[in-house]
């Protein structure tokens, strides 16, 4: 007959929940943290620390994306001159106005270069 060895000890399949997973992601990717460090203390494999903060962001984009789907579509807008409006100075009034979505404004003043005008639409998209 032959010898058979039994292991006790915890399961190596463990559970780890949301917060939990959390917290060690966070404490896996701090500033000056070490993830090898953090992987031995909690006895994981880095693959699963990467594995998780891929899933995260993952879910992240996911969350974006329907956020994006819920505003409105884009639409061009009436441009209306008012021709009986006395004649400003043109560096206290912006050139152009344009109200946003949310409630932001942006005011483009004619001094602005375009430079500067493609960067905060860009910013703004």
């Amino acid at each position: 007959m032959g010898q058979v060895t039994v292991f006790s000890g915890p399961e190596r399949r463990r559970r780890w929940s949301e917060e939990e997973r959390l917290r060690i992601l966070s404490e896996a990717f701090a500033p000056s943290a070490c993830v090898a460090e953090v992987c031995r203390r909690h006895d994981i494999s880095s693959a699963l620390i990467y594995t998780w903060r891929r899933k995260l962001r993952e879910a992240d984009a996911a969350q974006e994306a329907s956020a994006a789907e819920a505003l409105p579509a884009p639409v061009f807008a009436e441009a209306v001159l008012d021709e009986d409006a006395v004649a400003v100075s043109a560096a206290e009034h912006p050139a152009m106005i344009i109200d946003l979505p949310r409630g932001k404004r942006l005011s483009i003043y004619p001094a602005a270069s375009p430079a500067l005008v493609a960067a905060a639409l860009k910013a703004l998209r």
